[in-house]
């Protein structure tokens, strides 16, 4: 995309990367670099930005004798030793603030002085925010400044998602960190940094950090770094420079200086450019004459944009030049006092004389509201659109160029029409939208212009958006893969920005939605498309919060239908945000496959199926009240808090890490990292603008929330820091820690108030009463502890625990205690501590956190068994249980709207859940505990399901409902396997029995005693070979019978075996490696197969059972002719097909990579040819239906066809025509014949004993590692 586009489309979300070249981006991260240059140029800047840009060429700089004191005044301070790093040049608009820093960038860019300049333009893109500002000047310092290339560079390399991170993370890696690296010798004079109209960025608070940023070049010892900054004086902007000392800056109101020194300079530049338009317009060498030029200079009133713009106004009139200057001197005739006047009528003049005196009435009329409507549109544009875009978007009868051609005084229109289309100064758009400023004629209702906006949006979506809308075909295709020339030829500037704004120039407006109308069709229609095309541009947190804005704006009493639209698209775009950021055409497959049965989106794009799919899945009815779950943190989350405004989410953890996380997109706004250990309690200051947060590291360290500055560092426990908390008037922050000991702090400064002492064992706990007198505070002591704040004296103490106290709250309407602790129990206590109200019981393990709703009607607890309770208050019944984590629960929060719970895990995540919702979680009907084992039948049409609350389920698996349930075994059921003929199962438990069934009547027909480690089935299912310890295994008769054979191997332990397509022989693997062949009759060892360094788990006949393939768990293949036992081929590090998932023990991970199956093996040896002797090999292609090895897709092939949420991602699959999934649910995919086909693999080598084998690999494993549970 070129530089004038007005939404850049991301493909990387902040890394660094390219399509082609010498960058290769593997996921989010740069593989290969080979110079500085070609990293810094995949930098994302904004490439408006320098002063010198292509979009700049034409701004003027200061004219010679003009400007003379004030520049010679700067040039002072950037040059001598003025301690003073910052010089703020303000004014009003149109003073000439940014004539000055483009004059001052010159001058220094001449000199190889200048670090970096950034122009602001409000509306202007990447110039209108701050979103490229610090990757923009690093990119000009590293081209600027030789010496910084390679430093920047490194550290872009060593950070690759730097551009992602907080303008402060990105201030001092890519500027500060550089620059603190310099010699004197590498930079001997100071270096300018001009930051120009910062008043035009879109975020106050941005505005404030970006002052605070700046204002830290004062660290600098070695190299100097001078900021010349111009704004108006507006109060984001003053706010900011509070935090800065004044003796750190320097201050010029450019409105103040001499009304006769800023005349003279006006005037100057007056004569120079009337000079100019005599000689193009052939008029007199001394036209207009010097009382004319004097005249023109007053009418300015000190705004040098009233005279460019006069003179703009003068040159586009040609041969009407002079007649233009009458025009003028006659409409300053009456001087006005205000220079806003003088304004006014000069941009009065220019809309005047736009309307052609030879028009019509009508005509005139007509044209006036062209003229509104063209230049309503520029005026409230979120981000400039070229002549072209603005014509398409518009859709102007006749177009709007004609209507441009006489507006060159008032607006700056490129020759080039893709170049943007800007206002001259920011002040005609503050004119255009006051009626009285520019009178009825040209003035244009703000909220009208946005609602023909967001209905022209609209309507160009409605013709361009489609499915697929960059023509890539793969559902899998990914964002990160994509040609950013096709997307940028798919979705043209006026559709991009149509998709980004459209929402927000509906909330700007005074339009009224309604069932039924455009916006509600539209959705309808092409809510989908729309948000596919969010996800090529990588914007999808955008749109959610746009999606969020459209909810707000739509009430249920005036629009019900569009309102339940806009909560259901919200919830749709939530739960499936990372996919579509990822590959956003899951929007039409995962998305829909996945949603809840009674999904407004599901109901009305779920037809037709995807093309793979046979059958969707059984789901939920209704999404579930967890609304998001937060991944980032490395390590166990330890605490989560909402900021008062509700609008962010806080997160500590054991990683040493804070995280701060968008409530509404569950996108990580920051990573904040000082903590030198495990972070363990983290909380917002009550105006939102600060966090504490307390660590092991024996420290509360005070943080900016906007800019992620550590801002304090609290010092003085002599222990771990295990809570923090700031008191609700903002005055105070409290610590308690594993010292026994609680400290009260000033919020403002770094001073220890008090430290309380009384708790006999480390303080877990401290919490603020609401009026901020009290605090309250839990121990491990078993006690709670009430505290007078004023004199530090203890008021209560409160004992009923039986073991250590974790959490301690107070209601917010002052009348209740509650404490949580270890013995699983919550009591509830009067404020006071005077009266025990209640106990409360239900959790079955620890309860770790407890908070009370902010009606103080309900609170909400959270237990190390992974779940969330709510209570009533008053009852003390247990409302709603909330379940999804996989590990212990540290904290839960509730928001201060009382719309938002959050929770904090031991899985490493962070679940926001619907706290307004009634909904209660569905149970499925079917396994009460986890699911061990899976297979499918031969036929497909049933599924075999064996888990740990010792049953075996036989489901159908067209319908999903279960046919049958196996009770007898008294322990859990690890393994399941279907004979071929489907007739008969097998299933082995925990400890030392298999029982064989009969499927159809559900009898018991046989108990074998013995620990088993595998079972294979002949393939005429008539026989049966079981695996066992001790270095047995035995041939049955599958019908129940008798024991046909008891063979003995060569080692210790049989792992696995299987038997041959023609039931002659049996290969068995062992744990030293050995592979064995068997004759099924006699028993007889026909071979001995060795040569293998790594473990053995599984081998696999060929179908003429000439071929035995081998792999170990290094991933290497070996293949053997069955007769001659010699090795033909040896396959190392092949890909596999189903990825391996171990159990997770309480603290360990074990390894995510995956061994190979006996699908892998058998499509191995289908590639052989039946004559084949010790031909090369190829490496195989995957083949037909898995799932990838990270767990997150479905593929055929190879290729990505489904991505899974993370809650129906497998534990253990079993894969086939049909795959099964069994996660914390169970879940059945029959995909359609196409991919059946396309396998090359023979159905009836599928489907047995696959499930089981993986089983058995990871008890193997276990069972090396001397871990014996599953």
């Amino acid at each position: 995309m070129t530089n004038h586009q007005p939404v850049n489309i991301s493909n990387n979300r902040g890394r660094v990367g390219q399509q082609a070249g010498k960058i290769y981006v593997s996921g989010d991260n740069i593989i290969h670099t080979t110079s500085a240059q070609d990293t810094l140029s995949q930098l994302p800047h904004a490439a408006d930005a320098p002063f010198n840009s292509y979009a700049k060429q034409h701004e003027p700089a200061c004219l010679r004798d003009t400007r003379v004191d004030l520049l010679r005044e700067i040039h002072s301070w950037a040059d001598g030793e003025d301690e003073r790093c910052i010089f703020w040049l303000s004014g009003l608009a149109g003073t000439g603030k940014s004539t000055i820093a483009r004059t001052v960038a010159r001058s220094y860019y001449d000199r190889q002085r200048l670090a970096a300049s950034f122009f602001f333009s409000r509306g202007g893109g990447d110039i209108g925010h701050a979103g490229r500002f610090v990757t923009s000047l690093a990119v000009q310092l590293a081209r600027n400044v030789p010496a910084l290339r390679q430093r920047i560079s490194d550290a872009v390399v060593g950070r690759n998602d730097i551009a992602s991170q907080s303008l402060r993370d990105q201030w001092h890696d890519l500027v500060l960190g550089p620059l603190s690296k310099l010699s004197a010798h590498d930079c001997p004079a100071s270096l300018v940094l001009v930051v120009d109209a910062l008043d035009e960025c879109d975020s106050d608070s941005n505005i404030r950090i970006i002052v605070q940023l700046l204002a830290e070049a004062r660290t600098l010892t070695k190299a100097r770094l001078r900021v010349l900054l111009t704004s108006r004086r507006d109060v984001p902007i003053r706010h900011g420079f509070y935090q800065v000392p004044e003796a750190e800056h320097q201050d010029v109101v450019l409105h103040n200086i001499s009304r006769s020194i800023v005349d003279h300079d006006i005037a100057l530049f007056l004569q120079h450019k009337l000079q100019l338009i005599a000689r193009e317009c052939c008029l007199d060498a001394g036209w207009p004459g010097v009382d004319i030029v004097t005249q023109l200079a007053q009418s300015a009133s000190g705004l040098f944009i009233w005279a460019a713009t006069a003179c703009r106004f003068i040159r586009e009139g040609k041969r009407f030049a002079a007649k233009r200057l009458d025009a003028i001197l006659c409409n300053s005739g009456a001087i006005p006092t205000a220079p806003e006047q003088h304004l006014n009528k000069i941009y009065m003049t220019v809309l005047q004389n736009s309307i052609h005196l030879e028009h019509t009435d009508e005509e005139k009329k007509e044209q006036c509201e062209t003229i509104r409507c063209i230049l309503g549109s520029i005026g409230v544009l979120f981000s400039p659109l070229s002549v072209q875009s603005l014509d398409q978007l518009l859709d102007v009868t006749g177009g709007i160029e004609p209507i441009l051609e006489d507006l060159h005084a008032i607006l700056d229109i490129p020759n080039d029409q893709n170049r943007p289309l800007r206002l001259h100064h920011p002040s005609f758009r503050d004119f255009l939208l006051k009626r009285d400023r520019c009178g009825d004629e040209f003035w244009v209702n703000e909220k009208q212009a946005h609602s023909a906006l967001a209905h022209r949006c609209v309507q160009l979506m409605s013709r361009s958006l489609k499915q697929d809308v960059c023509g890539v075909g793969a559902p899998g295709a990914l964002v990160a893969e994509m040609d950013v020339t096709q997307l940028e030829r798919c979705l043209l500037p006026e559709l991009q920005y149509a998709c980004l704004y459209w929402i927000q120039h509906l909330a700007k407006s005074d339009a009224r939605l309604c069932d039924g109308g455009q916006e509600h069709e539209f959705l309808k229609e092409h809510c989908l498309q729309w948000l596919e095309a969010l996800g090529w541009m990588g914007k999808v947190c955008e749109g959610i919060h746009a999606i969020s804005s459209l909810e707000s704006i739509t009430l249920a009493s005036e629009c019900p239908s569009l309102n339940a639209f806009a909560h259901d698209m919200k919830r749709f775009a939530v739960y499936n945000r990372s996919p579509i950021e990822l590959a956003p055409l899951q929007v039409y497959y995962s998305a829909i496959v996945f949603a809840p049965m009674k999904s407004i989106l599901k109901r009305q794009f779920a037809e037709p199926l995807p093309y793979f799919i046979k059958r969707l899945p059984e789901v939920d009815d209704n999404w579930s009240t967890c609304l998001q779950t937060l991944e980032g943190h490395s390590s166990y989350v330890t605490s989560v808090a909402f900021s008062h405004d509700s609008a962010q989410l806080v997160s500590a953890s054991l990683d040493s890490t804070v995280k701060i996380w968008d409530t509404v997109s569950g996108a990580c706004l920051q990573t904040l990292k000082d903590h030198s250990g495990n972070v363990h309690s983290v909380t917002f200051s009550h105006d939102s603008t600060q966090l504490a947060s307390a660590s092991f590291d024996r420290t509360v360290k005070i943080w900016d929330v906007s800019s992620g500055a550590c801002l304090q560092t609290l010092k003085g426990h002599t222990s771990e820091v295990n809570s923090v908390a700031f008191s609700p008037d903002s005055t105070r922050l409290v610590s308690a820690a594993a010292d026994k000991t609680i400290k009260i702090w000033s919020a403002g400064g770094n001073a220890c108030l008090q430290t309380l002492e009384g708790h006999s064992s480390g303080v877990n706990s401290v919490v603020f009463s609401p009026d901020s007198t009290q605090l309250a505070s839990a121990s491990s002591d078993r006690t709670v502890k009430i505290w007078d704040i004023s004199s530090g004296a203890c008021l209560q103490t409160l004992k009923g625990h039986s073991s250590e106290v974790n959490s301690v709250a107070f209601s917010p309407d002052s009348t209740r205690l509650v404490s949580a602790a270890a013995d699983k129990t919550i009591k509830i206590w009067s404020a006071g501590g005077d009266a025990y109200l209640q106990t409360l019981e239900g959790h079955s393990s620890y309860v770790t956190s407890v908070v009370f709703s902010h009606d103080s009607t309900q609170l909400v607890s959270a237990s190390s068994d992974t779940t969330v309770k709510i209570w009533d208050i008053v009852s003390g019944a247990c409302l709603q249980t909330l379940k999804g984590h996989n590990g212990s629960l540290t904290s839960v929060a509730f928001s201060h709207n009382s719309i938002w719970l959050a929770s904090a895990s031991w899985d490493n995540t962070v679940k926001i859940w619907d706290a307004s919702s009634s909904m209660r979680l569905e149970t499925f009907k079917g396994h009460s505990s986890d699911v061990k084992s899976v297979a499918f039948s031969h036929d497909l049409t049933r599924l075999a399901s064996a888990s740990s609350d010792n049953t075996i389920k036989i489901w159908d698996t067209g319908s999903c409902e279960c046919l049958q349930t196996f009770e007898g075994h008294g322990v859990w059921v690890y393994l399941v396997v279907f004979s071929h003929d489907s007739t008969r199962l097998v299933s082995s438990s925990y400890v030392d029995n298999v029982k064989i069934w009969d499927t159809i009547s559900g009898t018991c027909l046989q108990t074998i005693v013995g620990h088993i480690m595998s079972v294979g089935c002949s393939h005429d299912s008539v026989l049966l070979a079981l695996a066992s310890f001790g270095g047995t295994f035995e041939i049955w008769d599958a019908s129940g019978g008798s024991r046909l054979q008891a063979l003995k191997s060569h080692s210790s332990t049989v792992h696995f075996a299987t038997f041959s397509h023609d039931s002659t022989r049996l290969a068995s693997v062992s744990s030293r490696n050995i592979v064995e062949i068997w004759d099924v009759s006699s028993g007889a060892c026909l071979q001995t197969l060795e040569g293998y360094s790594s473990d053995v788990h599984l081998v696999a006949f060929s179908q003429n059972s000439t071929r035995l393939a081998s792999a170990s768990f290094n991933r290497t293949v070996k293949i053997w002719n069955t007769s001659s036992g010699a090795c033909l081929q040896t396959l190392d590090n092949v890909k596999s097909n189903v990825p391996f998932h171990p159990p997770i023990f309480k603290g360990i991970t074990l390894s995510m990579e995956s061994p190979l199956t006996r699908a892998d093996l058998i499509a191995i040896l289908a590639s052989l040819q039946s004559d084949e002797t010790e031909t090369s090999l190829q490496k195989p292609i995957c083949q037909g239906i898995s799932i990838s090895t990270d767990g997150a897709w479905v593929t055929v092939n190879d290729q990505r066809l489904l991505w899974l949420p993370l809650v129906y991602r497998p534990i253990c699959s079993e894969v086939s025509a049909a795959l099964h999934l069994a996660s914390d649910r169970h879940t059945v995919l029959l995909f359609a014949e196409y991919a059946v086909r396309e396998r090359q693999v023979r159905r009836d080598t599928v489907g047995h004993g696959s499930s089981g084998q993986i089983g058995r690999a990871h008890r193997y494993r276990q069972a090396k590692a001397g871990k014996d549970r599953c």
